[in-house]
């Protein structure tokens, strides 16, 4: 269950202090040539996670637990594989480890490159529906493993009482456990991004303001909606 932050009062946030909790921030990634515009939200909205990251600490518990999307390394060296990734994110999740919080590896390096392939493979195109089906389906199954694992590591690394961050992107669909109480972290700016980019494509005129380690996640979406057509129902594995 996800708590909204803005609706969290004293007498119940002591209560939050008891038990696991998960402090979930959306990943917005920037790249050189987006536009001023652009830039000016993302640094907004990375400046508003930390101050709801203070406000939850304050509240909820300090961090104890950082997770990083995409990052199987521990320590200095998850710290170094999250700055490549995303520096804004890495700024956040260096000052939380600065103060006493563990870099924990989120991944596994064989289940995360496992799906990674398999994007590859969906982005080559395909002359056989049936092939690309099969592909879809493996990319699939490989996408669950790939959570279970995900959710398994929080599972198990984050300890009664603490409290983790974890950086992900949006629309992930990582189950966690039970016993973790999850906060989910929605700056107002978010929404601005997501009216930009809205706007930019309405407009027709946008342009690459995010990258990603995983950016072709967003390119196999479109190969699943066109799957999904071809094989409406039909049911899925």
């Amino acid at each position: 269950m996800s708590e909204p932050l803005g609706r969290i009062e004293k007498p119940e946030a002591e209560g939050f202090r008891r038990g696991k909790k998960l402090y979930l921030v959306p990943l917005m990634y920037l790249s050189e040539e987006a536009p001023e515009e652009y830039k000016e939200k993302h640094s907004r909205y990375w400046r508003q996670v930390a101050e709801q990251l203070h406000n939850l600490a304050s509240k909820v518990g300090n961090v104890s637990r950082v997770y990083h999307e995409s990052v199987v390394q521990a320590g200095e060296e998850g710290l170094k594989a999250a700055e490549r990734l995303n520096p804004a994110s890495y700024q956040i999740a260096k000052s939380q480890c600065d103060h006493g919080a563990i870099f924990e590896p989120l991944e596994e390096k064989e289940s995360l490159e496992e799906v990674m392939d398999w994007q590859r493979c969906l982005m080559l195109g395909f002359m056989s529906e049936k092939v690309e089906r099969k592909v879809f389906e493996l990319y699939l199954e490989a996408g669950k493993r790939r959570n279970e694992a995900v959710a398994k590591k929080i599972g198990e690394t984050l300890k009664d009482d603490e409290a983790g961050l974890l950086f992900i992107r949006e629309g992930h669909s990582v189950q966690f456990p039970a016993e973790i109480e999850v906060f989910s972290v929605f700056p107002p700016a978010l929404d601005e991004i997501h009216r930009w980019h809205r706007d930019q494509a309405r407009l027709g005129m946008e342009k690459p303001a995010e990258k990603s380690q995983e950016k072709t996640e967003e390119e196999a979406e479109e190969v699943k909606k066109k799957t999904r057509r071809r094989t409406k129902g039909k049911p899925e594995r």
